[in-house]
């Protein structure tokens, strides 16, 4: 694993040293001040290219382009909400997506289910434990934004979002959110609607550098990709974590994600 990940700079495999704790207190303190933590060039150079060669193959031929009209839940009703209410406003999304049954022997794969990574994921984030997602599917994906496309506004279902940037477009391709929306007791759905009319002043933007690994609050943390410009695409890995074992996407959830089941 150490010709994959920085394990000089971020000691991943060392659980229960001065130097891993000093590194766990620092991502806690990171998502206790901004949400999200980030630690650049985990992903060695050869490793990203090397994860690019075995997936982009499968992204230009196999991938599934998401492209579809969505609200910012990717629901289409929310309890006590009326439909025409503006936090149900639809917006548009275009990527491609490959999954994880189609890279199942790939560094990514290596990388999610290589349990030091999970158990310092889990004491980042202060968890008990976290459990690699079941579903096929969704476990893990690669998602890639090319000319003109982007993710909309969203919210994640699981309370972490972690990834890993690949690739990082010229122009264009910038991760947009905005920390603390809303909370397990208030929904907040007036901020919601400020934030689609584009009233919120506390949106922020991050550019990545790729290699980096980003995690944040995706439950309560609407999100974005900004629209890419130019011939490089955005490129990223979307690894999904649970706290509790054998989450799945329903089948319509598959279908919507994926246009398949698993």
């Amino acid at each position: 694993m150490r010709d994959i990940l920085d394990l000089d700079r971020y000691p991943l495999d060392q659980p229960g040293s001065p130097e891993w704790q000093a590194l766990v207190d620092r991502c806690r303190a990171d998502l206790a001040r901004d949400g999200m933590f980030n630690l650049d060039g985990l992903l060695r150079p050869a490793a990203i290219e090397k994860a690019l060669a075995e997936v982009m193959p499968v992204m230009q031929t196999l991938s599934f382009t998401h492209r579809r009209l969505h609200n910012i839940y990717f629901s289409k009703t929310v309890p006590g909400l009326p439909e025409d209410h503006p936090a149900l406003r639809q917006v548009a999304t275009v990527n491609h997506t490959v999954c994880a049954d189609q890279i199942a022997q790939s560094v990514l794969l290596w990388v999610y289910e290589w349990a030091p990574f999970i158990w310092f994921l889990a004491a980042a984030m202060d968890q008990p434990v976290l459990y690699p997602m079941r579903d096929a599917l969704a476990r893990a994906n690669v998602m890639e934004y090319r000319d003109g496309e982007g993710l909309n506004w969203h919210f994640d279902r699981s309370v972490f979002t972690t990834t890993l940037l690949l690739q990082a477009p010229a122009v264009g391709g910038e991760f947009i959110y905005r920390t603390g929306l809303r909370t397990a007791d208030d929904p907040n759905y007036d901020g919601v609607a400020r934030l689609l009319r584009g009233q919120d002043p506390d949106v922020q933007s991050l550019t990545l550098a790729p290699g980096t690994l980003n995690v944040f609050f995706g439950r309560d943390t609407p999100h974005r990709v900004a629209p890419v410009q130019g011939e490089r695409s955005r490129v990223i890995a979307v690894f999904s974590y649970f706290p509790r074992p054998g989450v799945e996407f329903s089948r319509e959830e598959q279908i919507g994600f994926y246009g398949r089941t698993g």
